[in-house]
């Protein structure tokens, strides 16, 4: 929902705040197989931040900014500059590198209120943001590993996608023998993700700071979306002064500036709500289901034995309610097909006997009886398998 006293900003209700989570909760398991580590950093910065990272010059019109003693400071539009802070905070070794920070930090940026546009265009929200810090010579394996958990991402969401190079500009900042390196380590990093010719380039597209790979995905409706990207950062390191020792004893070469990889798969985790709603027409997934079981007691002398399946899937980690209304049978089993239930779990007297339920699923197909127990595990795997 959203309110006028904050406009811009969603007010996240139990039910999507269970798919809210479980996106943020999917995209941490990828984070815990592929060597993130997750950080926390501020809400709020001096503003001084980003007049040193350059975003204050031109991005500070969109940005919340107060007075806080004398002195301004500002919500943070993205991570990135606090993330310059965290590496530098500490002597680097080549050895430590890559270092992947991965933020879920709320995130406000201070859109016109004309321009904000349901969850695909907010003031508050939050990224499956990630910065990787790592050796040039690491570029080409970071950028296929990135690309590998995106296509892993979108493939578990049923989506396609197309890729682009996207080069130098003229207004670029930095080496021209330093972007070349660069887009060559990314052009062969798609060659061996997509094929050659499984992508295509936008000739000066990039970013001024680094090139980058835009990822442009498609819904069930063929609708083009851009949630994922991958791009290259060689100027907050030169900004913060990022560096780590390189080992050599040679002078001037016991140091280099690490290059920094911005990445998202989701981008937006509000916007990316939204992609899915429309992409799945509410019919949620089981796995990341708001509404995954409903029991339907064909008589009140069930309602006990109704609870006691509830409790097992409940502590197994499910969302499950019993429908202990007054409505008939087929009122009931109607009414949870239409409010989106993966499962209807009807129990009779034949249910309560043999210990078991009997499956429907919210496309009317009767499964027939089960035991409790084993459609608990069945359950779980279909959590696992993001089925």
């Amino acid at each position: 929902m959203f309110h006028d006293l904050s406009p811009g900003s969603a007010f996240w209700l139990p039910r999507g705040t269970r798919i809210y989570n479980k996106l943020i909760e999917f995209i941490k398991e990828h984070y815990w197989k592929r060597g993130y580590d997750e950080i926390i950093t501020p809400n709020i910065y001096n503003l001084d931040l980003w007049h040193q990272s350059g975003h204050a010059l031109h991005y500070q019109d969109a940005m919340f900014t107060f007075d806080v003693e004398g002195a301004t400071w500002a919500m943070k539009p993205m991570n990135c500059p606090g993330h310059c802070l965290m590496f530098a905070n500490s002597i680097r070794s080549y050895r430590d590198l890559p270092l992947r920070f991965a933020d879920f930090g709320v995130l406000h940026r201070n859109e016109l209120s004309g321009a904000l546009t349901g969850l695909t265009r907010v003031r508050r929200f939050q990224q499956d943001d990630a910065h990787i810090y790592c050796r040039e010579d690491q570029i080409e394996q970071e950028v296929l590993a990135s690309l590998d958990f995106m296509k892993e991402v979108y493939t578990t969401f049923g989506m396609t996608y197309k890729l682009e190079l996207s080069t130098r500009p003229k207004k670029a900042l930095g080496d021209v023998e330093v972007w070349d390196r660069a887009e060559s380590a990314l052009a062969n990093a798609m060659d061996k993700f997509a094929g050659k010719g499984g992508w295509k380039v936008n000739p000066g597209d990039g970013a001024f700071y680094g090139p980058k790979i835009d990822i442009k995905v498609m819904d069930a409706m063929d609708r083009v979306h851009q949630c994922a990207t991958v791009q290259l950062d060689f100027q907050l390191p030169i900004r913060f002064d990022l560096k780590y020792s390189t080992g050599s004893k040679e002078k001037g070469k016991e140091f280099e500036r690490p290059v920094m990889v911005h990445r998202a798969m989701l981008g937006s985790v509000e916007r990316m709500f939204a992609v899915l709603c429309e992409h799945w027409g509410g019919k949620w997934p089981f796995w990341i289901s708001p509404r995954q079981v409903m029991l339907v007691p064909v008589h009140a002398e069930f309602f006990d034995y109704c609870e006691i399946v509830r409790g097992k899937l409940h502590d197994a980690g499910f969302y499950v309610d019993v429908d202990t209304s007054k409505s008939t049978f087929q009122k009931k089993v109607r009414t949870a097909q239409v409010e989106q239930y993966n499962y209807q779990l009807v129990v009779g007297k034949n249910e309560v006997e043999n210990g078991t339920i009997n499956i429907r699923t919210r496309e009317n197909k009767v499964e027939g009886e089960m035991k409790v127990d084993d459609f608990v595990e069945m359950c779980k795997k279909m959590r696992d398998d993001h089925a």
